[in-house]
């Protein structure tokens, strides 16, 4: 089976190891994660799942979707997303948290929040200008290129959108495993807001790690 599920974040807290130490924790709720299909070589030219998590109300589900989980025996999801190499799972299925175990290394996939239009101090953590003798250029970003191009290169650090981006954290500890509320207890934060769905997959670094798989 796949080692991959999609969950909810519920929040961050903490809790105490045998040893009295204070480790902060991400909760995240697994509890609506189902199989709504499964793609293979011959028909689409690879291997992978489709994940759903969610619930969605029929009126706002499009046709072509809704024949799409129909064809699953499920009802609308919120979210989908796809798994390449799934391994060994069947449609309508409902994935769990027993998937992982406490100790393990994962990665967790999620959208940053979104911070709106930042200026570049901020969206880049420029330095200031001097605020001393009359200084003008306190929250200026500075040269912005060579003056002979007569335009701006693309790709320059400047003010725009900062957040709401995708982003992948790389090698958390599971750090405990509640199969009666099908929640998970991430060791550090994770990417996304509150309620925010992410995508948690086995460590692709664990081989090199030595940690278990």
């Amino acid at each position: 089976m796949t080692l991959a599920i999609l969950a909810r974040k519920v929040g961050m807290t903490q809790v105490f190891t045998e040893r009295g130490t204070v480790v902060p924790v991400t909760v995240l709720e697994a509890d609506t994660c189902r199989v709504v299909q499964r793609k293979t070589t011959g028909v689409d030219g690879y291997e992978a799942v489709q994940l759903g998590f969610g619930e969605r109300l029929p009126k706002r589900t499009p046709k072509p979707l809704t024949g799409h989980f129909k064809r699953a025996g499920l009802g609308p999801q919120r979210v989908l997303t796809e798994v390449r190499d799934p391994g060994e799972v069947q449609v309508g299925a409902r994935l769990t948290v027993d998937l992982f175990t406490a100790g393990q290394l994962i990665d967790v996939v999620g959208v940053t929040q979104g911070k709106g239009f930042s200026g570049p101090h901020k969206r880049h953590n420029f330095k200031r200008g001097p605020v001393s003798h009359g200084s003008h250029n306190i929250k200026q970003p500075g040269s912005i290129g060579s003056t002979d191009a007569a335009r701006v290169f693309r790709g320059v650090r400047m003010a725009g959108q900062l957040g709401h981006q995708r982003a992948t954290v790389r090698n958390l500890e599971v750090v405990r495993v509640d199969l009666d509320r099908n929640l998970l207890l991430i060791k550090g934060a994770v990417p996304g807001h509150r309620n925010s769905v992410v995508l948690i997959r086995d460590s692709d670094r664990d081989a090199t790690l030595g940690s278990p798989a």
